[in-house]
C-alpha cells in the first residue's frame, strides 16, 4: 500500500468523528434516461453541503499532528472552501480568519458565519479574488498563521480522495463502477481521486467536467503546460478557476484530452432545474456539472454500465433562480431577445402584436430610442412554449416588413441592455 493510499485511509477514519460517509444513491430517473446504472455520490449532503470540508479537515488535522501549539488558520474564499474551514475551526475550537472580496454577497457571508460561529473572523478586502488572496497570504506570514490553500496541496488532495475511498467501500470490492464523472475547478478533487485510483491500480475510467467559460484544465492540456485564462465566466462559481493548481496538474497532465468534457453554462441550467423539479435535489452550478455531462456521451457508450456522478455541492442561493430559469429558457430556444425596428406610425404596434402566436408571450418590451424620424428601436424579450414558434414568428415579421436583430447569443450586448 502506497503512502498516499495510507494517508487517505487514515483521513477517512479521522473524518468519521466529524461526519458519516455521504450517501451513494442509485438514481432511477437518470438510470432510465440513459439505460444504465447511474449513482449519485451526494457530497451536497455533507455538513457544509460540499466535499470541500474533506480537504479543509485533513489539512488542519495534519498541521495539528505536527505541532502542539494552538495555531491560527487563514483561507481566502467566498464559497465552499471558506465554509469547510469555518466548520472545522468551530468543531476543533480553533481560530480561523477568512478573507473574502468586498463584493461577496451577504448570503455567503452569513452562511460562513453560521458554520464558524465565534471561532472565525471574516475580513472583506479587495474587489477581486487575486487581491483578496494576496491579503490572506500576507496576513498569515505576518501573524504566524497557517494558510490553507483550496486545492493546490497534497493534504487537500488526500482529503478529497476520501470521496473515492468511500465510493469503493460502498460498492464493495467486486462491484467497482465503470465510469466516474466529476467536476474540475482548481483540481483538488480530480487529482486526489485519480491519484488514489492509479495507485490502487483500478480499472475505473474518469470523465472530468469543466464549465466551458472556465476550462483551465483543457487549456493546460492543449498547451502541454499550465496557462492562466484571460477571461473566466464566473457563473459556475464553484469551478470557475482561471489556472489549474501546480500539484494538481502534475497528476492530471496525462489525462487523455477526450476525457475532459466542457459544459455550456446555459445548458447546465436545464439540468439544475430538471433535478430540482423531478428529483427534488438542489444543486449549485458546480454540483450539476457531472450530471449534465452525461448528455455529451453517446447512449450506446453508457448503456448497461455502472456510472457514478459526484454531486460536488448543493450551496445554491435561491436568489439566483430567476437567472437559472432565464438561461435554461434561452438554451432550449424558448426565449429570445430582439431589437425591433418599429415604424413610427399609428397601428404599427397593434400590427406587430397580431403576429404573435397563441403561446408567445412578451416578457420584456422597452422603447430604446428614436433612431430616425420614421423608426424607433424596441428591445423585445419573447417567451414561448415551443421553440419552433420563433421560426413562424420570424417568417411573419419578414413578410410584414418588420426589421429585427436577434441578440440572444450576443453576450456582451445582452449583459449591457437586458
Amino acid at each position: 500500500m502506497s503512502e498516499f493510499i495510507k494517508n487517505v485511509e487514515q483521513a477517512v477514519k479521522s473524518m468519521r468523528e466529524l461526519f458519516p460517509q455521504t450517501p451513494l444513491q442509485k438514481n432511477d430517473f437518470l438510470s432510465q434516461k440513459y439505460d444504465a446504472e447511474v449513482f449519485l455520490k451526494r457530497e451536497d449532503l455533507s455538513p457544509v453541503r460540499s466535499y470541500k470540508i474533506r480537504g479543509a479537515f485533513n489539512s488542519i488535522k495534519k498541521v495539528l499532528s505536527q505541532s502542539s501549539s494552538n495555531k491560527n488558520f487563514v483561507c481566502a474564499s467566498a464559497g465552499n472552501h471558506a465554509q469547510g474551514v469555518a466548520f472545522v475551526c468551530r468543531y476543533l475550537n480553533l481560530r480561523g480568519f477568512i478573507f473574502m472580496p468586498v463584493t461577496t454577497p451577504q448570503q455567503k457571508i452569513d452562511k460562513t458565519l453560521s458554520f464558524g460561529g465565534k471561532n472565525i473572523e471574516i475580513r472583506l478586502t479587495g474587489d477581486y479574488f487575486d487581491s483578496t488572496l494576496k491579503s490572506a497570504i500576507e496576513f498569515s506570514k505576518n501573524n504566524d498563521a497557517i494558510f490553507l490553500p483550496p486545492f493546490d496541496s497534497l493534504a487537500v488532495m488526500e482529503g478529497q480522495a476520501t470521496v473515492l475511498s468511500e465510493i469503493l467501500s460502498q460498492f464493495g470490492s467486486s462491484n467497482y463502477p465503470d465510469l466516474i464523472f466529476l467536476a474540475v475547478g482548481g483540481g483538488g478533487l480530480s487529482s486526489g481521486m485519480l491519484k488514489y485510483s492509479q495507485e490502487l491500480k483500478s480499472s475505473i475510467s474518469f470523465r472530468l467536467v469543466e464549465p466551458s467559460g472556465a476550462a483551465s484544465l483543457k487549456a493546460a492540456l492543449l498547451n502541454k503546460k499550465q496557462v492562466t485564462l484571460d477571461r473566466v465566466n464566473n457563473f459556475v462559481d464553484g469551478a470557475a478557476v482561471a489556472r489549474i493548481g501546480d500539484l494538481n496538474f502534475k497528476i492530471l497532465k496525462d489525462v487523455p484530452l477526450e476525457y475532459i468534457l466542457t459544459v455550456k453554462e446555459d445548458r447546465l441550467c436545464t439540468t439544475m432545474l430538471e433535478m430540482l423539479n423531478t428529483e427534488g435535489i438542489v444543486l449549485e452550478p458546480a454540483g450539476g456539472l457531472s450530471i449534465d455531462a452525461l448528455k455529451d456521451i453517446e447512449k450506446s457508450v453508457l448503456k448497461g454500465r455502472r456510472i457514478v456522478c459526484v454531486v460536488s455541492g448543493g450551496n445554491f442561493d435561491f436568489e439566483r433562480l430567476p437567472d437559472v430559469k432565464e438561461r435554461a429558457l434561452k438554451f432550449s430556444g424558448k426565449k429570445k431577445y430582439l431589437i425591433l425596428r418599429m415604424p413610427q406610425r399609428p397601428g404599427a404596434l397593434k400590427e406587430f402584436l397580431s403576429l404573435l402566436g397563441p403561446n408567445d408571450d412578451i416578457a420584456r418590451f422597452e422603447y430604446l430610442k428614436k433612431s430616425a424620424r420614421n423608426f424607433g428601436s424596441v428591445l423585445l424579450g419573447i417567451e414561448t412554449t415551443d421553440y419552433k414558434s420563433f421560426d413562424i414568428l420570424f417568417e411573419k415579421m419578414i413578410k410584414s416588413g418588420f426589421e429585427y436583430q436577434d441578440i440572444t447569443e450576443n453576450q456582451t450586448l445582452t449583459e449591457f441592455i437586458v
